[in-house]
């Protein structure tokens, strides 16, 4: 493994470039007004993300590893009795360092089969204040660092996509530390992130940023509610304090990014063994989103795939028994057979778990994880969790400014600003759509699912 000096204090051990890509020229995205009710979720900070039919979310809280080049499948196996149960991929970018060998489909479908979750990260350019001599670097211009930034997201989905990874996963864009009192430099980056996250978004992709907490983290914070920034879904900090809390980080209040969408990389490049198998690693604690992809199962008996989790829905398409369906995820539905549990497909259509011969015939059936369209709160006080689709249903606590609601359904409740419809998180509780960045202000937002 090649030596990864910290050329800062809490930096991410550095990776030299690969070769220059020529970056295409492209339109700068407009600055939006402030977004104050749903109808205008497109607006910056808290754009809206368009998921497909066969898009979800996944998330993984616990410990995870992250190294310069993905280790070989037999080293996944031998890590089988480590900690940690997700590990950072450095799928793409202009500076990404080490080759990937084992970085393919199908390492990414063994490693997920073995219940590994997968935070893929794209390392691309740098910003001109801080990176290396020899890195390519954003442009200092704001409206061209921007149009960086929306090329960098195609970039990555294009390399997730041939990965096996879907629509719904969280793409981490690296930025090492950089000056923090070069103001040109400061809205250089600031643009190139917003350019990412707004086109993640358009592509139905959740944004994830990866910064040094001192030198980076604290100016995105200092822009968590900007009209001028489109707002990434998820924060991954390095802060080698040997620390692996995700509360109490300087320069970054406890309510920005606060509900599922915080990692901390709290341990630098060492190694580590297991199985025995030596490492070099970097250590993290996650609580965020991550990858998503789709799990192969076979059918146990002729079934019927419906455009929504239940029987009464349309019938989309016929599975013979034996045949081979790829499920993204699990959700509830009416009972059929022994089971509510429904498997959503990599086509967005449904079938009822009990004709799938996923782990469980009763219940849900890990590594599969449960259905959920995240989107960010729009609301500068918050929005109000409660016990049912309406308000005068009790208050169960409050979701912070861009938070992500993690949607799992939705339903008609009292009228508020002008929709009836309620979301259900994944935590049972309800929220106007009204605060909420979905795409349709006013009406159900496809995919989510009626409750």
């Amino acid at each position: 493994m090649p030596s990864r000096p910290d050329p800062l204090p809490d930096s991410r051990p550095a990776r030299s470039r690969t070769a220059l890509l020529t970056w295409a020229s492209a339109a700068a995205l407009a600055v939006a007004a402030v977004l104050a009710i749903a109808p205008v979720a497109a607006a910056e900070p808290a754009t809206t993300a368009a998921y497909p039919a066969g898009a979800t979310a996944t998330r993984y809280s616990g410990l995870a590893f992250d190294a310069c080049t993905a280790p070989p499948l037999t080293t996944i196996r031998a890590w089988s009795a480590s900690p940690y149960r997700a590990l950072g991929v450095y799928l793409s970018g202009v500076n990404r360092t080490c080759a990937q060998p084992q970085l393919t489909a199908s390492w990414v479908a063994s490693v997920s089969a073995l219940k590994w979750r997968l935070l893929p990260i794209h390392k691309g350019l740098q910003p001109y204040c801080g990176a290396r001599a020899s890195d390519a670097k954003i442009s200092i211009s704001a409206t061209t660092a921007r149009s960086q930034g929306t090329a960098a997201a195609t970039q990555a989905v294009t390399a997730a996509k041939a990965l096996g990874m879907l629509p719904g996963s969280a793409l981490y864009n690296d930025i090492e530390n950089y000056s923090q009192t070069n103001a040109a430099c400061r809205t250089s980056v600031l643009s190139y992130l917003s350019g990412w996250t707004r086109e993640l978004h358009r592509l139905g992709w959740l944004s994830g940023v990866y910064m040094n907490l001192n030198l980076g983290a604290k100016q995105l914070a200092d822009v968590y509610t900007s009209t001028g920034y489109a707002r990434p879904d998820a924060l991954w900090v390095a802060r080698y304090d040997a620390v692996d809390s995700l509360k109490g980080w300087a320069g970054v209040a406890d309510g920005k990014w606060a509900v599922h969408q915080r990692a901390k990389q709290f341990r630098g490049g060492h190694d580590e063994t297991y199985g025995g198998v030596r490492v070099n690693i970097d250590t993290d604690r996650l609580d965020t989103p991550v990858a998503t992809v789709a799990y192969p199962y076979r059918t146990t008996a002729a079934v019927t795939a419906r455009s929504g989790p239940t029987t009464t829905a349309t019938a989309v398409t016929s599975y013979a028994r034996g045949a081979t369906v790829r499920a993204v995820c699990q959700t509830s539905g009416p009972k059929v057979g022994t089971s509510t549990v429904w498997d959503k497909l990599s086509t967005g259509a449904y079938v009822a778990d009990h004709y799938v011969d996923t782990p469980s015939a009763t219940s849900w059936s890990p590594p599969l994880p449960r259905c959920a369209y995240p989107y960010q709160i729009a609301s500068a006080t918050g929005v109000t969790e409660r016990s049912g689709p309406g308000t005068s249903y009790t208050a169960l606590g409050t979701a912070p400014n861009g938070a992500l609601a993690w949607v799992t359904c939705q339903k008609s409740g009292t009228a508020v600003g002008g929709t009836k419809v309620w979301d259900r998180l994944d935590n049972g509780h309800y929220v106007s759509d009204h605060y909420v960045s979905t795409p349709s202000g006013t009406t159900y937002s496809k995919p989510v699912p009626r409750c």
